[in-house]
């Protein structure tokens, strides 16, 4: 922070030197002792110091190294770029009046879901499940029109647009199904749903009430306009000197207007007129009258340079790149989401599958204990307990049967852009893929490790950075505007008449009186344009036009709050790396937990099965109850109903740390091309999986109530 108060001193007193003369070599003396000591002061004193007040860079703010930026930066989903307009030069001309026509949006399911249809059932990987995803998700389809929304914002600023539309950037969520909680974006132009100067306020408390102060640019688009008036007026007599008189009068006159990112205006008027009069006055009948004048004016304080008229395509690129960054950022959003319904589509079917078991294990000792109740070798009471564990064991496969039923239904609308088919609606989803317990490379780096990493590809760290970029943009157009309006102007013209003698012409000089007048020699239209470029006739000029506002209080307004929320959107940015610092510390946290609490589980299932084997061995050889057995049983579920909570935990939380790390795209080998034109090439590699063990596909169907 220090370099960068340095150079604003140093710009200051040297801008002083050239005014005082022998006062500024003692300011330069006085600065350099304040520089020696400055460098003798730790960096953490030296950010408090109240004595500071120059603006902070980007690279000041602490823990903050430099994005890894969105790429491609021409992200987009077809080959028509809406950020070039139609027609020009090298085009068809007239296309530039012509409406633009966009592609109906498809709402028909990709062929990759098709296929996986096979015997009426959908084998289901999870890889499959992220493919699917990428080309038929709403979310996602939703987001992917962001970028061209942004493109055409770049074309309006290339106009000299005074004001941009801004780009919705907040995450789509209308996909049913869990999925972990993530930092938004919000703030600056286009960082917010309302749009540039949509809006007072952003999301995370920000204030964006001056986004798009400053000077108007100029109109960077040519405009030609004309005006084509036929008049037939016809003049009563008034005086004994003015008889009545017919006019003909013909106009055609043009106007040029240019605007140049310097803060020059050229305004060129070219006018046109043949006048046909029988008045008496009149020397010429038709008489031929052209003129043009060319105005330059350059603004020399408030509007001028380059910079200041060109900061809404600075804006407009910046929201282009936050429009990628939120698209990314929806990727790993909806990713991460297909992943966790993915998990819960696996523990529902696994929950089946242990409901199915525990049923058919109730069903068994149910039909062993009526058997020995016929030889009179068991009680009827124990029969009755066994029957009320079959029972409940039928209720529970009927609720497990039943979310599994859901669970498909969630995963189907994820992955499904139509469920009108019914075929693909009664198809049961099978889970392919399971997860297993090899430790992430992730897990062995320390926190602070991570932390760095996911400062360079968390898409809201982008955006952020983006957003203050703007928001400097906008504080130096308010200053600018605080600036007195003093305009410099030139111009150049010339007239030029012709026509024929008119043979009504009466002259009060000519002698009789009221004499014809004396012939003038005929001269044509291409006579009177030569007139206008050989100086017979000029008009030239310069001149300066001021405008001082006195006090002047609506622009300090503006420029001091500018000031202001340009401070909230340094503390919202400084606020995202600690809280983006915390979530990387605790999913690692997490992951590790997960692990250990899987592996208890396991362990835990394995002994309550084994004990529940032990208990049935010696039930048969009447060393203990019924009762017993069904203890067993029941503690063997809840171990199995622990193991698959544990293990969809885990499968959530290692997906999470990689959404937290914002690395999913790169470990899965996704191509943000490809989901943005929603044509998925190959199928993510999703690390860390094994195939799901060889078992009996349990039905989704709830039993028959008579069963």
């Amino acid at each position: 922070m220090h370099l960068f108060g340095i150079s604003v001193f140093e710009r200051q007193y040297e801008t002083a030197e050239k005014v005082r003369g022998q006062a500024g070599k003692q300011l330069r003396a006085v600065a350099a002792v304040m520089l020696a000591l400055a460098a003798t002061v730790p960096s953490g004193f030296a950010q408090q110091a109240p004595s500071t007040t120059q603006d902070r860079t980007l690279a000041d703010l602490p823990g903050a190294p430099a994005p890894n930026y969105t790429e491609p930066a021409d992200l987009r989903t077809t080959a028509r770029d809406f950020s070039k307009p139609n027609g020009g030069l090298k085009d068809l001309p007239w296309k530039a009046y012509m409406p633009t026509e966009v592609a109906k949006a498809s709402f028909m399911n990709s062929v990759r879901l098709s296929d996986l249809v096979k015997g009426g059932k959908i084998y289901l990987s999870l890889s499959d499940a992220i493919a699917i995803a990428l080309e038929n998700n709403y979310d996602i389809a939703i987001a992917r029109y962001y970028l061209d929304i942004a493109d055409t914002d770049v074309l309006r600023s290339r106009a000299g647009a005074p004001n941009l539309l801004g780009v919705p950037t907040g995450l789509v969520t209308g996909t049913l199904g869990s999925a972990s909680q993530t930092l938004t974006s919000g703030g600056g132009p286009g960082g917010t749903s309302t749009g540039s100067g949509g809006g007072a306020t952003g999301s995370s408390g920000l204030s964006l009430s001056t986004n798009g102060a400053g000077p108007t640019p100029e109109n960077l688009d040519p405009l030609l306009t004309s005006a084509i008036q036929l008049e037939r007026a016809e003049s009563p007599q008034t005086s004994a000197f003015i008889p009545r008189s017919f006019n003909n009068t013909d106009s055609y006159n043009f106007t040029y207007n240019q605007g140049f990112v310097t803060g020059t205006a050229l305004t060129i008027g070219f006018n046109n007129t043949r006048l046909t009069s029988t008045s008496p006055f009149s020397l010429y009948s038709p008489e031929l009258s052209s003129n043009f004048k060319a105005t330059f004016t350059q603004h020399i304080l408030q509007g001028a340079g380059i910079w200041v008229n060109k900061r809404f395509m600075y804006q407009a690129i910046n929201d282009r790149r936050i429009a990628n960054s939120a698209f990314r950022q929806q990727i790993l959003y909806t990713v991460n989401q297909v992943e966790n319904i993915y998990w819960a589509l696996v523990s529902a079917y696994e929950d089946l599958q242990a409901k199915q078991r525990a049923l058919d294990q109730s069903t068994k000792l149910s039909s062993d204990n009526r058997k020995q109740l016929e030889i009179g070798t068991l009680a009827p009471l124990d029969v009755v307990s066994s029957d009320s564990a079959v029972a409940t064991d039928k209720q529970a496969l009927i609720n497990s049967q039943s979310t599994l039923y859901y669970q498909q239904l969630i995963i189907k609308q994820a992955i499904a852009r139509n469920l009108g088919d019914a075929a693909l609606v009664a198809a049961p989803v099978i889970p392919t893929d399971r997860v297993n317990l090899d430790p992430l490379p992730e897990e062995k780096q320390t926190p602070e490790e991570l932390a760095q990493l996911a400062f360079q590809n968390r898409p809201e760290l982008e955006q952020a950075i983006l957003t203050l970029k703007n928001d400097e943009l906008t504080l130096k157009g308010a200053k600018n505007s605080l600036l007195p309006v003093l305009d410099a102007y030139a111009f150049y013209g010339a007239q030029g008449v012709g026509g024929a003698t008119n043979p009504n012409c009466r002259s009060l000089f000519s002698n009789p009186p009221f004499g014809p007048c004396a012939p003038i020699p005929a001269t044509g239209y291409g006579d009177v344009i030569s007139n206008l470029g050989n100086s017979s006739s000029p008009d030239k000029g310069v001149g300066f036009s001021v405008q001082i506002p006195i006090r002047n209080r609506i622009a300090q307004s503006v420029q001091a709050r500018s000031q202001i929320e340009f401070r909230q959107a340094q503390l919202r940015l400084e606020q995202l790396y600690t809280q983006i610092r915390m979530q990387v510390v605790n999913s690692q946290y997490a992951l590790t937990n997960d692990r250990a609490l899987v592996q208890s589980a396991e362990a835990g299932q394995q002994f309550n099965q084994q004990s529940l084997d032990a208990e049935v061995k010696k039930l048969r050889l009447g060393a203990s109850t019924t009762a017993n057995v069904l203890l067993q049983e029941r503690n063997v579920a809840t171990a199995v109903n622990s193991l698959i909570g544990a293990r969809a935990a885990y499968a959530r939380d290692r997906a999470g740390l990689y959404q937290t790390l914002a690395s999913t795209l790169q470990h899965y080998g996704i191509s943000l091309g490809d989901a943005a034109r929603g044509e998925i090439k190959a199928a993510p590699a999703v690390p860390g999986l094994e195939p799901a063990k060889a078992a009996q596909e349990p039905t989704t169907a709830p039993p028959p109530v008579n069963q």
